[in-house]
């Protein structure tokens, strides 16, 4: 199967029952998706897929079609939308332990890719199949508002 995968055609083999969060992970070297609960609760396995965020934990590669997009949190810094989402995460201090980092990050990509200028509502919406054990989302939402300015 053709993937696009942080920009770049890949071409991938492997069993169609295999998930896409292992796929990205063990096959492609891909770390920065990680897993949390591996049942598509926590987020921490969010990637951007034709550009929506999904938990990659719940996708099988054989749902996915070739030719198919996929963003990752190491393809975020080839995206200028990307590099401005890391950069107000720094800035406002919305990152602590990191291990939701990766799918916030993705969460937020995907929301502002179609939604310019969220409301605070609409950015609490985007991210809320992300959980957070450390900010308490206050310092992730004033980041994401940060991008809309």
């Amino acid at each position: 199967m053709r993937l696009k995968i942080n920009g770049k055609n890949r071409t991938v083999k492997c069993p169609l029952d295999k998930r896409l969060l292992d796929l990205l992970r063990e096959d492609l070297r891909l770390t920065g998706t990680k897993e949390g609960c591996g049942e598509g609760e926590c987020g921490a396995c969010s990637v951007v897929l034709n550009g929506e965020a999904v938990n990659s934990c719940l996708i099988l590669v054989g749902q996915l079609n070739d030719g198919d997009e996929i963003l990752t949190v190491e393809g975020l810094e080839k995206t200028p939308l990307g590099k401005k989402i890391q950069k107000s995460f720094m800035k406002a201090g919305a990152v602590q332990c990191g291990f939701c980092t990766p799918g916030m990050l993705m969460a937020a990509y995907a929301l502002l890719k179609k939604n310019k200028k969220p409301k605070k509502s609409e950015i609490e919406d985007g991210i809320a199949g992300n959980l957070c054990r450390c900010t308490g989302y206050k310092k992730i939402v004033e980041a994401i508002a940060m991008c809309t300015k």
